[in-house]
This record gives structure tokens, C-alpha cells and sequence, in this order.
């Protein structure tokens, strides 16, 4: 199983983003048996992020694509069930471009659900120690673009069935040090976290029966 990671460079006046350290320290490891893996790193550019991710899925032909990204406080890794067709950026990208209200693709869907086994790889994680949740939005930023972009093109490539999704991940520790209360989770924690989600992946075509969602 051929899997492609995803990090993004830092942005929002950061000068580091986790994303980019985990996928890079976890693809130097060595893949699990019948895996190999590499790291990609996107701008923090809405249109620019999607058309390099579209070009890589071309070349590698990935059978697995996880797409990763920071969202500070958050309080655990947060395994996103939907990507919308929505544009509304409270802070212009890293390109200097802040869109309001425009689609994602013009013309699309108005929403892709991730294809990974959801529940499974929550419960793997909470088995590991590992804190995971299942997210109901992505927000309306760069992540839930990528997102959107990246199951956009799975959708438009049947030849082969390839699965994708996006994990948010909280700050790490360094930058949390500055922010009172905030929560944040070890760069080991969350490769370990990325690790263990793979394999899951790997057991899992289909997601598992298990209690999930939100009152609110």
C-alpha cells in the first residue's frame, strides 16, 4: 500500500507547524511491512495547496492520501468526517489572498465525506492512548480546501480506488508554551498517532459499527 502524507508550512504568524514535523519525521522511519510512504509539504495557499496535492496523487498513484494540519486548540487528533464546497477565510492565506464566500470548486458537490474507517482508527488510536476524536467541520480555512480538493480528485480518478482523508492535530508543546490553557500534544505522540492510523487503514476496507457524533 502506497501512502502519501500531507503537512502544511506555518502560518497565522506561527513559526512552525506540527503537520509539516510529524509527516516528515514519520516518513524518515521505517514503513511497516507492505507499506512505503513519502511526505509532501503544501503552502498555506488555497489554490496553490490543492493543485500540488492533484499533481502528486497523478505522479505517485497513491492508494492512501492523509492529509494533516494544525488547528490549535484542538485537544486531540481530530479525524474529519466532511469537507465543504466553501471558501470564508477569517485570515488571507499565506499567498495574501482572503476569499469570502466563493466555492471550492465551482460547480462541485456541496460537501465529500472522508473515505478512511473512520471509527476504527478513533478506536485503535483510544486503545494506543492516543487521543482521538471524530470532527464533524474542518472549518472554512486551507484544511477543509485541501480536503475538499483532495476527494474531489479521488472522485474524478475511479481507476483506482484510493481512500483519503484529513487529521487535524493540536499544537505542539513549544508553541503552546506561549498560550495560556492551551492544549497541545508531542510531536512523537502524534507520529505515533499517524503510525498507528495507517495501519489501521491497512486492516480496515470498511469502517466499523460504533456510536459516534455531536448534540451540538
Amino acid at each position: 500500500m502506497k501512502v502519501l502524507f500531507t503537512g502544511f508550512e506555518p502560518f497565522g504568524g506561527e513559526s512552525s507547524n506540527p503537520s509539516a514535523e510529524a509527516v516528515l519525521s514519520l516518513c524518515n522511519q521505517n514503513a511497516p511491512a507492505g507499506i512505503s510512504w513519502q511526505a509532501l509539504i503544501l503552502p498555506v495557499e488555497f489554490k496553490r495547496s490543492g493543485e500540488l496535492l492533484h499533481s502528486a496523487i497523478c505522479q505517485f498513484k497513491p492508494d492512501l492520501v492523509l492529509c494533516v494540519g494544525q488547528a490549535g486548540g484542538r485537544t486531540a487528533l481530530s479525524l474529519e468526517q466532511v469537507a465543504i464546497n466553501l471558501l470564508e477565510a477569517r485570515i488571507a492565506d499565506n499567498s495574501g489572498w482572503q476569499p469570502r464566500g466563493e466555492a471550492v470548486v465551482s460547480g462541485g458537490p456541496a460537501a465529500y465525506f472522508s473515505t478512511l474507517p473512520l471509527k476504527a482508527i478513533r478506536a485503535q488510536l483510544q486503545q494506543q492512548g492516543i487521543p482521538a476524536q471524530i470532527s464533524y467541520t474542518a472549518g472554512t480555512y486551507v484544511c477543509n480546501a485541501l480536503m475538499y480538493q483532495l476527494l474531489h480528485t479521488l472522485a474524478g480518478i475511479p481507476e483506482y480506488a484510493a481512500r483519503g482523508g484529513f487529521i487535524h492535530i493540536p499544537f505542539s508543546p513549544e508553541q503552546a508554551a506561549a498560550k495560556p490553557d492551551t492544549a497541545s500534544m508531542s510531536i512523537a505522540t502524534v507520529v505515533a498517532g499517524l503510525r498507528q492510523l495507517v495501519l489501521c487503514c491497512q486492516q480496515h476496507q470498511t469502517d466499523i459499527k460504533a456510536t459516534a457524533g455531536t448534540l451540538n
